[in-house]
C-alpha cells in the first residue's frame, strides 16, 4: 500500500507506513513521516538551501543504518542537487528547499537529516559555527554548566548563541555568522574558544579526541566546523530508542530540560506552545573580525597564568 502526500505541485508516494522504525516505542515509519510533514515549516526556516547528509535506517533503528551524502539516481528531478567537492572528486548532494524534499528523504529511510553549516550556493563559507558538548556519561548538570560558560565566552567576544538539546546526552551551541569567513578561519576560531573553556576549567573540560583519554571531562567538540561536516538539524528525530528530537530551547529554560526531554510524541505540542527560539537567527549574525581580536587577547592572558 502506498499513500500520496501532496505539496503544491509536488507529490510524494509514501510506502510501508506500518513498518516499525522504533520497535521499543511502537513508532512506525508512517508516524515519522507525519511528524516531519507537520514540522517542516519550522524546520525549513533553518534547513532551506543546505546540503543534507542522510542518516538512513530503512528497516528501523534496530537494523543496520548508514550515512549517505550522495543523492541516489532515483531521487526525483525536482529535488535540487549540489555538486560539491570531496576528496578525490565530487559528490551530488541533495539540498533541502521545501517540505516535499524533506518528506521524500524521510520516506527513503532518512530518519535524521544532518545539515551542512553552509549553504549550497557558498559551500566553503559557513553561516553558523557549532560546538557539540559531549559528556562521557549522563552528567547533564556538567553539560549545562559548560553550555553557560560557552555562551559567556562567546558573548564576551561579541557573538550571539543559540542552543538545542541533542536528543542524545549533550547540547549543541550554534553561533550565527555572516558568511565572511571560510571554514579554516571558523574552525580555528572555534578551537580558540574551546581552548579558553578548557584553560578556565581544565579538570572539567577537554578537547581530547580520544574517548579513553577524556576521563570524566566534557568534550568540547569543534570538529563539525569543517567543510563537508554536518550536525543533526533542529527538530530532527534522532536514531535512538524512544525517538528523541533535537530541540531548540531558550537559554532561560535550559535548567528545566534534559537532552532527551523531547520526543516525536511531544515535540509538536512543544512547537505549538512555544515560539521558535531560533527565529530570525541570521539577524544576529556577525563577522569574526572583531571577535577574533578579543579572543586572541583572552587567550594571551590565560596562557600567561
Amino acid at each position: 500500500m502506498t499513500r500520496t502526500l501532496r505539496f503544491s505541485t509536488y507529490h510524494v508516494e509514501v510506502s510501508n507506513e506500518d513498518k516499525a522504525w522504533f520497535r521499543g516505542g511502537g513508532i512506525t515509519k508512517g508516524e515519522v513521516v507525519e511528524y516531519y510533514r507537520d514540522v517542516a515549516p519550522v524546520m525549513l526556516s533553518f534547513l532551506r538551501g543546505r546540503p543534507i547528509t542522510m542518516e538512513r535506517y530503512p528497516d528501523g533503528i534496530e537494523e543496520d543504518g548508514f550515512y549517505q551524502r550522495n543523492a541516489p539516481e532515483h531521487f526525483p528531478g525536482w529535488i535540487e542537487r549540489a555538486r560539491l567537492e570531496k576528496e578525490g572528486g565530487t559528490v551530488e548532494q541533495a539540498v533541502c528547499r521545501r517540505a516535499a524534499d524533506l518528506v521524500y528523504m524521510v520516506n527513503q529511510g532518512c530518519i535524521t537529516p544532518h545539515a551542512w553549516l553552509s549553504r549550497a550556493e557558498s559551500p566553503w563559507w559557513p553561516d553558523i559555527m557549532v560546538f557539540d558538548l559531549d559528556p562521557p556519561g549522563d552528567d547533564f548538570p556538567a553539560v549545562r554548566a559548560a553550555a553557560h560558560d560557552t555562551r559567556e565566552v562567546l558573548s564576551e567576544v561579541g557573538l550571539a548563541t543559540l542552543v538545542q538539546t541533542s536528543g542524545s546526552r549533550g547540547l549543541h551551541i550554534v553561533v550565527p555568522l555572516d558568511g565572511s569567513s571560510d571554514f579554516d578561519e571558523v574552525r580555528e576560531f572555534a578551537q580558540g574558544v574551546a581552548e579558553v573553556l578548557v584553560l578556565r576549567a581544565p579538570a572539567a573540560r577537554t578537547t581530547e579526541q580520544y574517548k579513553a583519554n577524556r576521563g570524566s571531562r566534557i568534550f568540547i567538540d569543534t570538529l563539525r566546523n569543517s567543510y563537508g561536516q554536518s550536525f543533526a538539524a533542529p527538530y530532527s528525530v534522532r536514531t535512538r530508542p524512544g525517538a528523541p528530537v533535537a530541540m531548540p530551547v531558550d537559554w532561560d529554560e535550559l535548567e528545566d530540560v534534559h537532552p532527551k526531554a523531547f520526543t516525536i510524541r511531544n515535540a509538536r505540542d512543544r512547537i505549538a506552545d512555544a515560539s521558535n527560539p531560533w527565529k530570525g537567527m541570521h539577524r544576529r549574525a556577525r563577522s569574526l573580525r572583531e571577535p577574533r581580536k578579543r579572543l586572541e587577547g583572552m587567550l594571551e592572558e590565560l596562557r600567561r597564568r
